[in-house]
């Protein structure tokens, strides 16, 4: 058991050491978690946060170590959560993400944590919107959040980023293998890396094509931009804080920021009270109930939908 005002209090000093501990609170799910995430609730909603999300091998980590590079220049004080893919046979994760950091260790302004999936879908590691209020409250005004490297449909981080951003490399798939990955939808932002590769130009052009098909956007609506860079060596990462400045000027303006993270605390709060749903109907012998009623749509007795009400009902009805 840790003191957790005491634990808080010293990680919105600056102590990083403290800022682990409280993360790893969180991706151990720590019986203390409650009292954790009351005790950051009055200092959340500062920070931006930013989603970086694209293909394996189109520059995610090199990228994001530009970012907080220009970041640092103006001064601001940086968190970056790494998502790693999880092993599927021995569980663990390479954790590889920092290695590309190295530059920004000593930074005491710079906060890098890695996370594993731990099998979880979707590009994030399933704490990863704790982790985030766990940075956002430890006082940095930008969080950097790389997911793994996505495939098809796996965009989970446009609902937990204020601004997305999708990165893309020449000779890493045409516009239609980029509408098939459902990026195309998610991404406030488009960056076209490794621009000093041949291709880069096509590349830049076929996603404004693709980005134009049937846009149905009103006067003042966010026409997300195409930046080009070459992320190693710093080239275009000053125009992609541009962009990022820009869009956050126009949620701000139109209302979008605020009414995104709604949105997300929704999500947030509707996955806590579907775990703790699951967690209860174990502890109140769920489990025979729904065994019981699983024998009984098998013989035809019940649909499922009439065996669900009936085992909410009979979970309700204790409290």
């Amino acid at each position: 058991m840790v003191d957790v005002p005491e634990l808080v209090a010293a990680a919105r000093s600056g102590r990083p050491r403290a800022v682990a501990r409280l993360i790893s609170l969180v991706e151990s799910a720590s019986p203390q978690l409650r009292e954790v995430m009351a005790a950051l609730a009055p200092h959340t909603g500062r920070a931006q946060v930013i989603g970086l999300t694209g293909s394996p091998g189109v520059g995610k980590s090199t990228s994001t170590s530009a970012l907080v590079t220009a970041y640092r220049k103006r001064g601001k004080r940086v968190g970056v959560l790494a998502v790693d893919p999880s092993s599927p046979f021995s569980g663990g994760a390479l954790l590889g993400d920092r290695v590309r950091m190295q530059e920004h260790a000593t930074d005491p302004e710079v906060y890098i944590r890695s996370m594993a999936t731990r099998g979880h879908l979707g590009g994030l590691a399933w704490a990863a919107p704790q982790a985030i209020r766990v940075l956002d409250a430890a006082g940095c005004d930008v969080v950097l959040v790389e997911t793994v490297g996505v495939g098809q449909s796996e965009v989970e981080i446009a609902g937990q980023a204020d601004t997305s951003v999708v990165l893309l490399a020449p000779g890493m798939g045409d516009g239609i293998q980029a509408a098939k990955a459902g990026i195309l939808e998610i991404g406030d932002v488009y960056v076209v890396n490794k621009a000093d590769r041949d291709g880069a130009d096509a590349t830049a052009r076929e996603l404004n094509h693709m980005l134009g098909l049937g846009e149905a956007r009103q006067p003042g609506d966010w026409r997300p931009p195409i930046v080009k860079t070459v992320a190693a060596r710093q080239e275009g990462v000053d125009e992609l804080v541009e962009a990022l400045e820009k869009h956050r000027a126009w949620m701000d303006e139109h209302g979008v920021l605020a009414e995104r993270r709604r949105a997300r605390a929704a999500r947030e709060v509707e996955t806590i009270a579907v775990t703790a749903l699951r967690e209860r109907i174990g502890d109140l012998g769920g489990d025979e109930r729904l065994g019981a009623l699983a024998h009984r749509v098998v013989e035809g007795e019940l649909d499922p939908y009439a065996a669900a009400d009936q085992l909410l009902a009979a979970l309700t009805g204790r409290y």
